[in-house]
């Protein structure tokens, strides 16, 4: 293609956008570095895209001409199918059973996960407890399997996780068959969903990746207003 052809893509490419998305103001187009297809992939429960041509990884969000958010899409559509391959039942559970539920895939010697369990606690202090089904990512820090293990060989399992989960390492971590096995199975779960990161949260079907602690307030105030709709309609009666 000729420089002048060149231009005139380019011309009608802006041209296009501009039509397409009226509601947007652009100040400056030109050429991307990308070339090629595009080609979608999930890692880590992320949408990335891959362009091989030019060799480019692209963390973007699409969207189409109608202002859906695409990406969203496909990681809910994920989310979906990785909520298939989790039996709850064989979570950790931890908070009162009527809260509302999150999954929630964490690691004991993670600051992030640390800080997400601050956030609950102090959610829970201001009367918006949840459920959190548990499930151990064992192959990041080099202690968390044992850690992890300790907690579920406990016999009162919320409190050694709330220990643990605090910076406190008894100077024995318990160990039993049980919970070596239960570890064992959350690794495999953790390998089959594709988590590589902690904290990952599955809240409302949506895969939330890291401690979003904006997300999860909006969590919360979705499920605090039908409760407090209830609380004021009694009120009334």
């Amino acid at each position: 293609m000729s420089s002048a052809q060149l231009v005139e893509a380019a011309g009608e490419a802006e041209r296009q956008l501009q039509q397409t998305f009226t509601n947007l103001r652009f100040e400056e187009f030109g050429p991307a570095p990308v070339e090629g297809p595009i080609y979608q992939a999930t890692a880590g429960g992320r949408i990335i895209y891959y362009a091989p041509q030019s060799e480019h990884l692209l963390f973007a969000t699409v969207y189409d001409r109608n202002g859906v958010n695409l990406t969203a899409l496909a990681q809910e559509q994920g989310a979906t199918r990785r909520l298939k391959a989790i039996d709850p039942a064989k979570a950790l559970a931890i908070g009162p059973a009527g809260a509302p539920t999150v999954i929630e895939f964490t690691d004991p010697d993670c600051p992030y996960c640390q800080a997400l369990d601050r956030f609950w606690s102090a959610k829970a202090a201001e009367g918006k407890p949840v459920r959190r089904l548990i499930f151990f990512v064992s192959g990041i820090h080099p202690t968390a399997a044992a850690k992890a293990e300790h907690i579920l060989c406990s016999t009162d399992r919320e409190t050694a996780f709330r220990a643990a989960y605090s910076g406190q390492t008894p100077p024995v971590l318990r160990q039993c068959a049980q919970g070596r096995a239960r570890v064992v199975e959350d690794a495999e779960l953790v390998a089959k969903v594709g988590v590589s990161g902690t904290p990952t949260l599955i809240a409302d079907g949506k895969l939330i990746s890291g401690f979003q602690q904006a997300e999860l307030e909006a969590f919360l105030d979705r499920h605090a207003k039908p409760a407090l709709a209830k609380a004021v309609s009694d009120a009334r009666r």
